[in-house]
């Protein structure tokens, strides 16, 4: 068992075919105690009982910091300490540039952005007492490659800021033992994604993958396992992409 007596906290992980959850189930499945997060109390605990009963189903918004600290002390106050966390919880949205409005930007950035820093600034004073841990940020191949196949350019920035930001903790808190790092997905066949990709639009993109296949959310899960278990203890600040080769550098 790779995450035997850890526990794990995952944003945005009540979604029944998301990456969130098949995170989830591949932590716990590794032993990890996972705790979800999810806006909706019923959904977070429905997810997490779906685990077992060991695990733990939360509400949290991670735009309110408040909402994320008050997530982390539940965690602590059930478990008694806070091992990872996957910054997975995002949204997206296809606005071109010029369309672009100041709502529709602060949606983007506070949850793929701001959220990060929330959820991440609520663990790490646990994760620095206890003299370890580590935290997965969630980006996207997007950023990367400057746009996306839905997301609009404030999506794209977005993810770009979570790049940096991931960078800048892991250098900050790295003597705390804290490893902070990134995965960045290509086009993953999720519920967000299912119903908008036409049979033309899945065989155009394949055309471009050199491993011949959209990706399925098991397989950026098993790249978070990897990142949050002891497999990758000397990495951190790192960006792994999980694109099929989509984006080879």
């Amino acid at each position: 068992m790779l995450l035997e007596n850890k526990v794990i906290v995952v944003t945005g992980a009540a979604s029944p075919r998301g990456i969130g959850k098949a995170t989830a189930k591949a932590l716990a499945a590794q032993g990890a105690r996972v705790v979800i997060l999810d806006l909706r109390k019923e959904d977070a605990q429905a997810a997490a009982a779906d685990l077992g009963p060991e695990h733990l189903g939360l509400a949290c918004d991670v735009t309110d910091k408040d909402a994320c600290v008050a997530a982390a002390r539940a965690t602590l106050e059930r478990y008694g300490r806070i091992d990872g966390l996957i910054n997975n919880a995002g949204i997206t949205q296809p606005v071109r540039t010029l369309e672009i409005g100041a709502r529709d930007f602060d949606a983007i950035v506070d949850v793929n952005l701001r959220g990060t820093l929330y959820m991440s600034q609520a663990v790490i004073p646990a994760m620095k007492e206890q003299n370890g841990g580590s935290i997965v940020c969630m980006s996207s191949v997007s950023a990367q490659r400057g746009g996306g196949i839905f997301g609009g350019p404030h999506y794209s920035a977005a993810k770009a800021g979570v790049l940096g930001l991931a960078k800048a903790v892991a250098r900050e808190f790295g003597a705390d033992h804290i490893r902070v790092n990134s995965i960045t997905p290509g086009l993953i066949q999720t519920d967000i994604t299912g119903d908008k990709l036409t049979p033309d639009m899945r065989a155009e993109i394949i055309k471009g993958i050199p491993l011949g296949r959209l990706g399925d959310a098991a397989d950026v899960a098993n790249a978070c396992l990897f990142l949050v278990s002891d497999l990758s203890t000397y990495l951190t600040g790192i960006t792994l992409d999980v694109n099929g080769g989509m984006l080879i550098h």
